[in-house]
């Protein structure tokens, strides 16, 4: 898969800039980054629901949107907005899209219990959509686009809005898909489920990437290791501010608090007994994120 010079524009707005991405085959890939950085209509050019203004879409060796027919046929795609027919129950929404993947008519019922298994909706194969919990709708509708074992799975932010429990419980399923040999592009921006489950990462910021790596490399290439964070605004902000620019670390405020980068290589006490506390934590691809854009993930 393969953006090259993309720009997509939407008036005078510029959703995705001269993006330049290469995904190999066979991994989780994620792409992270704020509520409009350009993930989703990544995607949309990805399926061929958007056509780029400028440079070129390659998927699974197909020009897009020119041959976005024969991709889609190979691909499985799971949108963020829910939708799912609500008048259909869990069974009769997975037939649906084995019509529509055009798996055989003798293979469908072997697919739709495949997808049951998948999404562990076997005990509400009856069940009309819309008595489904958030989680269960979720679920099915990444085994839903699924039923034709797609060579490629794009998930649009998977587990939006989801109670962590559940949200567990999807990462189980989309592990399982990349065991299973297909290559996996999500958009998220829950820093947890990016180091969680990709291969690599592509941080998103105004359209474009700005680094790409896997997680553990690219926070120990921009962050460091290890982060000191100090609360308030008394002496033990003001000493662990100055340990840090003797020292040549990078730091960035924390609301009232502030944050020093690759605090590894600093000492410097964690409270001031004032009630000032510090204290020491695994870096994230948030700090990364910070540390390249100026900007929260939310």
């Amino acid at each position: 898969m393969a953006l090259t010079d993309v720009v997509k524009r939407f008036g005078a707005v510029t959703a995705v800039d001269h993006l330049d991405l290469v995904v190999p085959a066979g991994v989780c890939f994620g792409l992270l980054g704020p509520n409009g950085a350009g993930k989703s209509t990544t995607m949309r050019l990805l399926t061929g629901q958007a056509v780029a203004d400028a440079g070129t879409v390659e998927v699974l060796g197909r020009s897009m949107p020119a041959e976005s027919k024969v991709v889609r046929a190979r691909s499985g795609v799971v949108p963020q907005v829910d939708n799912l027919d609500d008048e259909l129950t869990v069974a009769e929404n997975l037939g649906v899209y084995a019509r529509l993947y055009g798996i055989a008519r003798a293979d469908r019922p072997a697919a739709i219990a495949r997808g049951l298994e998948l999404a562990r909706l076997a005990d509400r194969a009856d069940t009309i959509a819309d008595e489904l919990s958030g989680g269960m709708r979720r679920r099915l509708l990444i085994a839903r686009g699924l039923l034709h074992r797609p060579e490629l799975v794009l998930l649009d932010e998977p587990t939006v809005g989801l109670d962590p429990q559940v949200r567990q419980q999807l990462w189980g399923q989309i592990t399982a898909v990349r065991r299973d040999g297909a290559t996996v592009v999500l958009t998220t921006h829950y820093i947890e489920e990016a180091e969680r489950l990709c291969d690599e990462v592509a941080i998103v910021h105004r359209g474009t990437v700005v680094a790409r790596g896997s997680p553990d490399r690219l926070i120990e290439a921009t962050v460091g290791v290890e982060v000191l964070e100090v609360a308030g605004d008394g002496p033990s902000q003001r000493r662990t501010l100055l340990a840090a620019e003797q020292a040549g670390l990078p730091t960035r405020h924390t609301g009232t608090g502030v944050a020093v980068l690759g605090s590894e290589a600093l000492e410097v006490a964690a409270g001031d007994g004032e009630g000032h506390a510090g204290r020491r934590r695994r870096a994230t691809l948030e700090d990364v994120f910070v540390t390249l854009t100026g900007e929260e993930l939310t």
